[in-house]
Formats: C-alpha cells, structure tokens, sequence
C-alpha cells in the first residue's frame, strides 16, 4: 500500500538513470502488448487460410472481439490502480496475463479458440497504455512528458517495422505465422517481471488545471491539496470518488469534442494498420520485399514523426500548450492526400509495377511523416489535464469511447468484403475504395474537431470549470444519450458481424 500522506509535487525528482530504466522497460512491455494485431496485419491470408475463417470471421478478430473488452476491462483495472497507488502491480498483473493469452492465440486451431484468446488478451491489454502514460506524466517535469510518452509510442511503429522483417523471414523459410505469437508471449512473460522489479510508483505531479486554487474545497476528492482515501472497500467511497471524477471530465469543455476527434482519427489509422499490408501486397506481387520495405517506412518515419511531436511540444511548452492539436489537426489533413496517393500508386503510374512501387514508398514515408506526429503528445496533455489522483482512471475513459468508435472500422470493412475471396481482382478493388474513403475520412473528421477544439481547451485550462462544488450539469443528460446511442450501434455492429461470419 502506498504511503497516502504523500504530498503532490510541481516537479518530479527521479533520478535520470530511473526514468531511462523505466522508459525502456515501459516500451518493451506496450510494444509487445500491442504485437499480436501487427501479426493478424501481416499474416492476414495466412491466418484466414490457416485457421478457416473468412472476410468476416477476420474483421471480428481485428475489431469488437477485442474493442469491447479492452475498453470496458480499463475502466475497473485502472481505477484500481489510482484507487490504490498500485499502478506498478496492476501493470505487471496485466503484463503476465496478456503474454499468456499471446502464448495461447498462437496454439489456437480454429476461429472460435483464436477469438477466445483475443478477448483474453484485452483484458489483459487493457489497462496497458492508461497506466503507463500515467507513470510517465509523474516521471518527470511536464514539458518532458510530451517527450517521454513519444517514447512509449515508438513502440507502435518498431512493431510495424519488426513484423515486416518476420513476414519476409516466415514467408521464406515456410514458418507458421502462429510461432511469431507465441515467442511474444514467452518474452512478455520475463519483461513483465522486469516491470516489477525496476519500475517503481512514482509520487504524482500536479495538473496543468490548478484545481485546489480555484474554488474545490480541500476535502474534495478533486482538489489537488486533498489527500487520496485509503483504500477502503467501502461502496460508497468507491461510488463517491468514480462520481468526482465523471464530474470533472463532464464539466471539461474540450473533452468530449478531444475524445470523439482522437477517436476518429485512431479509426482512420486502425484500418490502416489492419488492412493496407495485405491491400499493398495483393497490389505489387512481384514485389517481394514490399512488406519488409514497408515495415521499414513505418519503423523508421514513424518513430521519427511521433518523437518530433514531443520534442516539438517540449520545446514551445513556455510559449504555447496547444500545439500538440494544432499538429494532429494539420498533420492528419495532409496525410490523407498522400494515403489517397499510396492507395492508387499502381493507377498513377500506368500500371507499371517498378515506377508505382516508387510512387508508393515516397507518397507512404510523407503520409507517416505528417500524420503520427501525435500520439506522445496529445496523450500526454489529456493526462496533464486530468486530476493528479485520478489520472489513470480519467485516462481509460478517455481511451473507452475512442477504442468503441475506432474497433467499428474493421468491422465495417470485414462487412464489405463479406462475399470476396481474399486475393480476388474484387477483393482488392473494394479494399481500395474502402480505404480510400474510411481513412481520409477518419482523419478530416479529426483535424476539424481538434481545431475546434483549441478555444476550449484555452477555457479549460484557466480552471473556472471545477469553482464551487462539482455537481451535475446539463451535459449529463447529453452524455448518457449519447453513451446509449454508441452502445447500441456497437452492439449492432458486434452482433452482425457475429452473424455473417459464417
């Protein structure tokens, strides 16, 4: 149990050697949490082949079967978390738990064994990325957070770049495509002991939003003078304080309209990750390399693109605190012309294989270049605006609404590609025209409502919203209509694609 008399603090004092072992470590383990969705990009045909299944069956494993899971499973794993200052033990609990579900995806044989596994495994994913951007927003001062979560995030474009150099390995020495899965599971099992060991809980660092200075009375479970509860099993204290919580975030002016832009965006980028390697492939057979090449250009100008966000945000942190939506807004914008170009190399260059593959890895590096800029630093101000105390928590409701939304997009296209064989001219025709629409669209949908989102966020952090006591408001009522339209759409679209996957 952590020592609850503990004061907040301004600024970290972590040792630099600590912050660098915990980044590491951190990276490691979010990494190859988020492995088993590079191997069902990858290995896509031969994981349909493999295992039976179809357009539909796959869009199930790649979308809900996992989305709702991880998006609900948060929400309790990360309050536990802040609830107890345990956030280290929850993470290696989690760690320990996914690497066994990793382990046993690649032993399945059949849809119903894999689908089974995948749900397993978000639950063990998800607590995974609240909690460690957690940490890391109280590793260290707050204009090196930015930074710091960029480093985590690398660990999404490292897993592209890693699983295209084992596509073009397995692809030549005939190794299943469920080997890949079960070496990530044994390696998580030992970083998830190092999590234990090296990472330690850090003290929490105050928000961007001065909440004990604006009108919160002391006691209150928002205000950053208060003193988190012990832990108390009692209900009415776990009632009270997921209450203060839900108050604060509904009394924000710029959350909602951040989440629903940060979840069209991740839609955009989701189908993306999910389909575009087997589109391309399908697209420029005689191009052998292209997957490794691909995971390449997504290893290296994503790594790049998303620690310049950071670095970038860190370097005008005196000046400004909103560029990080300025860049996701701008940034996802132009992408979008370049992913059209991408999707429609092989047309642009006459159907010339050699010359469209140029096109493709020029228009691609520029397309990850100018879009994933975001990741660190957008997470990171969400994190530095929620209450220091409940943080973690306020981070998986944040991530709920966004994986709900964003898990519909292969769903959606799993449906479309219902009645094609995989491989097919009309196969590959309907991909393209659904990418070519679900991601640049994704992505303006985004930019314009992070833009419109900017003059809130000005409000929000001046703090007047959390004066007085934080009752409920109007915005109440607009929260749960719109929680139960989203569900409901949810639930459709998980029960139909349940359907068809026969």
């Amino acid at each position: 149990m952590a020592d609850d008399t503990l004061p907040l603090t301004t600024r970290p004092r972590v040792p630099i050697w600590r912050i660098i072992i915990s980044l590491i470590l951190l990276f490691l383990n979010y990494f190859l949490a988020q492995y088993d969705k590079f191997i069902l990009s990858y290995f896509q045909d031969d994981v349909i082949s493999s295992l039976g299944l179809n357009s539909s069956s796959y869009g199930v494993l790649s979308g809900y079967a996992t989305g709702i899971v991880y998006a609900l499973l948060a929400l309790p794993t990360a309050y536990l978390a802040d609830y107890t200052s345990a956030r280290v033990w929850v993470l290696t609990v989690a760690a320990l738990w996914w690497s066994l579900c990793a382990i046993f995806q690649g032993l399945s044989h059949n849809f119903w064994q894999i689908l089974l596994a995948r749900i397993g495994m978000g639950v063990g994913q998800a607590p995974v990325e609240a909690l460690s951007v957690s940490l890391i927003s109280d590793l260290m001062g707050k204009k090196y957070v930015f930074f710091g979560s960029s480093v985590l995030y690398v660990g999404v474009y490292i897993g592209e770049a890693v699983s295209g150099q084992i596509a073009v390995a397995f692809a030549r020495t005939d190794t299943p495509w469920n080997n890949a899965l079960i070496a990530i599971g044994v390696v998580g099992l030992v970083v998830a002991m190092f999590v234990r060991v090296f990472v330690r809980e850090p003290v929490r660092q105050t928000s961007l939003i001065p909440i004990g200075d604006n009108g919160v009375s002391e006691e209150h479970p928002l205000s950053s003078d208060s003193k988190r509860p012990s832990f108390d099993p009692k209900f009415a204290i776990v009632r009270d304080h997921i209450k203060s919580t839900l108050q604060y975030v509904i009394r924000m002016r710029s959350f909602y309209l951040l989440t629903l832009s940060a979840a069209f965006r991740q839609l955009g980028g989701n189908v993306f990750g999910y389909y575009m390697p087997s589109y391309l492939s399908n697209l420029y057979p005689l191009e052998t390399s292209l997957l490794s090449r691909y995971g390449i250009i997504v290893g290296v100008v994503g790594s790049v693109s998303v620690l310049l966000g950071g670095l970038l945000t860190a370097l005008v942190w005196e000046r400004t605190k909103l560029l990080p939506l300025y860049l996701t807004a701008i940034g996802g914008m132009i992408s979008s012309v370049f992913v059209l170009l991408m999707l429609f190399s092989l047309n642009i260059a006459h159907h010339d294989q050699s010359k469209g593959v140029a096109i493709l890895y020029g228009t691609m590096s520029l397309a990850y270049f100018t879009a994933e800029t975001w990741l660190g630093a957008v997470n990171s101000l969400i994190a530095l605006l929620l209450p220091p105390h409940t943080k973690t928590f306020g981070l998986a409701i944040w991530s709920l609404v966004q994986v709900l939304i964003y898990s519909s997009g292969p769903e959606i296209l799993g449906l479309a590609l219902r009645n094609t064989d995989a491989g097919t001219s009309a196969y590959l025709e309907k991909t393209r025209i659904a990418l070519a629409v679900l991601i640049p669209v994704g992505y303006w949908i985004a930019g314009v409502g992070f833009l419109l989102a900017i003059p809130l966020v000005r409000r929000d952090l001046a703090g007047d919203f959390v004066k007085g006591n934080l009752r409920w408001t109007r915005r109440k009522g607009g929260l749960m209509l719109g929680g139960c339209i989203l569900a409901a759409l949810v639930l459709a679209l998980f029960i139909v694609s349940i359907y068809y996957r026969a």
